[in-house]
């Protein structure tokens, strides 16, 4: 129902791959770092729509690495789990005053973490756990996978369908092909980044008709975005 993308910064494997087991089975995207620096690094390249972050994590603390994403424009408003065994009072207050959203204590329930993802993603993103996504005269409905456009109904395949997911998510938003490719295909796909222009291509046939107005937007020598006077277009 939702393709927002979850980072996980852990060392605990057993853990890891138990939150990436409950996340994945809730439909997000899920990536791993195992030491902090190492979560630095991919947060300097991509930003995910939400962090899960381990207080004792090697390389760089979960501490330092949660001042670092506060101090950085582009993931200021990030949203941050502190995940610790340190549940002392005062652990918590440094925790949420270093600039994390929540603060969970292990051993936790999993279905009280995947709430807490959830809530605070509705909060932060709604359209990232929104059933319907609606911009200007097109319609998406996650949970039936139907596209239509003025009442007409569009049929993609399921890449297409995940790229104009994707895509209507950020309205205005430009993406390099890179992070097309990392959002819609995935991290652990290695394909030609003009595999994108492809798709993009399929996509516009299928959702313009004769006349009516490209919703996808190029952008020379950057990429593609889906574009925000279209999406608040009457």
């Amino acid at each position: 129902m939702t393709s927002a993308r979850i980072l996980i910064v852990e060392d605990e494997e057993s853990l890891t791959t138990l939150l990436r087991y409950n996340l994945e089975a809730e439909g997000f995207v899920v990536d791993v770092a195992i030491r902090g620096d190492e979560a630095d690094l991919r947060l300097h390249e991509t930003t995910p729509d939400l962090v899960l972050l381990d207080w004792m994590v090697p390389g760089l603390s979960g501490i330092e690495l949660c001042r670092r994403i506060r101090a950085r424009r582009e993931t200021e408003r990030l949203p941050v789990i502190m995940l610790t065994a340190r549940g002392e009072e005062a652990d918590r207050v440094r925790g949420l005053s270093t600039g994390a959203d929540d603060y969970v204590v292990k051993p936790f329930s999993v279905p009280e973490l995947l709430a807490r993802v959830r809530a605070l993603l509705r909060r932060s993103k709604p359209a990232h756990v929104a059933d319907t996504l609606t911009a200007g005269d097109i319609e998406l409905d996650r949970v039936s996978h139907r596209i239509r456009r003025q009442g007409r109904e569009i049929h993609l395949g399921p890449t297409e369908f995940k790229l104009l997911e994707y895509l209507m998510q950020s309205p205005g938003r430009v993406f390099s092909r890179e992070q097309l490719l990392d959002g819609v295909w995935g991290h652990d796909v290695y394909i030609d980044e003009r595999t994108v222009d492809v798709h993009v291509g399929r996509l516009r046939k299928a959702i313009n008709r004769p006349r009516q107005s490209d919703p996808i937007r190029t952008v020379r020598g950057s990429g593609y975005s889906f574009d925000e006077m279209f999406a608040v277009a009457e």
